[in-house]
């Protein structure tokens, strides 16, 4: 099959709303904003920490040029601040601590010094304060028409390596600043989101003998066994309806695909390759993306369940070992190097089952474990670089990356 790579290709013509080519060069045409502060509570330094976290969603969501100044004013000025004068629009806030002890904002949007959209936001606790900021960038987003940002107010559950054998599963927002450590002790990976409302888990023990998918309630704080497996047991991707598991065990010593369905605790084997066979996600309900060894390499196949027909689908890259599917489009990891004495350098690429074209999204670094988001805006991912491990996030259309250090610790794997 002729493949052709496309990287930051500008054109807009026969595969027009293609993904994998449709990278929007449109910076010096976005509307610019700036942001006042109207805070009459808390110390100078949580004031600038909210600033910032503003400051970094409104660059996150890609429709303005944002101005990174932080500014004071009164919140019932009439104008806005003369430095501002010339800017599209201000974004003006009130941050205020009522009598029991929430934190409160009061918003508004200008256009020229008109009022265009106003809102207020209470949370329980300062602590939390991120998940306003996302808010607030997620209802300017909607506000402006802009494609859904619905996975900026989503959580990130992910697990962190601390010590040999030895990690703990944290959930938090998606720039990292939020973290609640939701397991701890012993070697728990592998952490999946159960069902969209993200109130319950999945993740992977291996504390005992035979490794053990676990779940988890978070609001009662229960644990429960579900099913485990010698050699392997790992929930890679969880249907739309929350009822059935693509699993990967080694029951007969290789690894395979398993569906199992949540209501009956049963499972079914869908893949009986005498090699590697692994990570599995739903491409639709009845179609599923995964990684086999079944050409000498890892390479990305598709399968039809409760059917043999498996199909190769990536056509580029030596060694294509994690990947993440939504619809017709899958992001997939290749290693691009291949030094005995170095790092070696593992970027992200997107295609598309119709049509033959490759996007690589990442140039540098070991760059792993895809997520799209759930409507397939966003791609979330691990970056290690020069020892330091970071949630990325890709935006497709606007062809822009961002990454979120974590000072703690490696990210062995994770979700949203």
């Amino acid at each position: 099959m002729k493949v052709l790579f496309v990287l930051f290709l500008f054109f807009n013509f026969a595969y027009a709303g293609d993904a994998t080519i449709e990278v929007v060069k449109k910076v010096d045409s976005l509307p610019s904003i700036a942001v006042e502060d109207s805070s009459i509570s808390y110390n100078d330094t949580f004031k600038l920490k909210f600033f910032k976290s503003l400051i970094a969603d409104l660059n996150v969501i890609s429709i303005f040029n944002v101005d990174r100044h932080h500014r004071i004013t009164s919140y019932n000025d009439s104008n806005v601040l003369v430095e501002n004068k010339d800017k599209d629009y201000v974004l003006r806030y009130k941050m205020f601590e009522d009598d029991n002890g929430a934190l409160n904002i009061n918003l508004k949007l200008l256009d020229k010094d008109k009022e265009v959209l106003n809102k207020n936001y209470r949370v329980s606790k300062k602590g939390i304060y991120m998940f306003v900021s996302h808010a607030i960038a997620y209802d300017i987003n909607k506000f402006m028409g802009a494609e859904s940002v619905e996975w900026m107010k989503r959580k990130v559950i992910f697990s962190r390596i601390i010590a040999p054998k030895k990690s703990e599963i944290i959930i938090a927002d998606y720039t990292l600043a939020y973290q609640h450590i939701i397991v701890k002790g012993g070697f728990n990976i592998f952490p999946k989101w159960a069902n969209r409302a993200q109130n319950f888990f999945y993740y992977t023990s291996l504390d005992s003998d035979i490794p053990t998918l676990k779940y988890v309630d978070i609001k009662s704080a229960t644990v429960k066994n579900i099913i485990s497996s010698d050699g392997m047991m790992i929930c890679s991707d969880v249907s739309n309806d929350g009822k059935t598991l693509l699993l990967t065990m080694a029951k007969d010593g290789q690894p395979d695909i398993y569906t199992y369905n949540v209501e009956t605790h049963k499972y079914r084997r869908e893949t009986t390759y005498n090699g590697i066979d692994v990570n599995a996600q739903f491409m639709d309900k009845n179609h599923i993306a995964f990684i086999s060894s079944r050409l000498g390499y890892p390479n990305v196949f598709s399968k039809k369940l409760n059917t043999n027909e498996i199909e190769q689908v990536v056509y580029y890259g030596n060694s294509n070992s994690a990947c993440s599917a939504h619809g017709h489009y899958i992001v997939y990891k290749a290693r691009e190097s291949s030094n005995a004495f170095s790092s070696n350098t593992f970027n992200l690429h997107l295609v598309s089952t119709k049509t033959d074209l490759i996007r690589r999204l990442t140039a540098t670094g070991i760059n792993e474990f895809p997520r799209f988001s759930k409507d397939g805006d966003a791609i979330i991912f691990i970056k290690n670089y020069k020892g330091q491990s970071s949630i990325g996030i890709i935006r497709l259309k606007e062809n822009k990356n961002y990454l979120f250090p974590l000072k703690l610790g490696r990210i062995q794997s994770l979700d949203w």
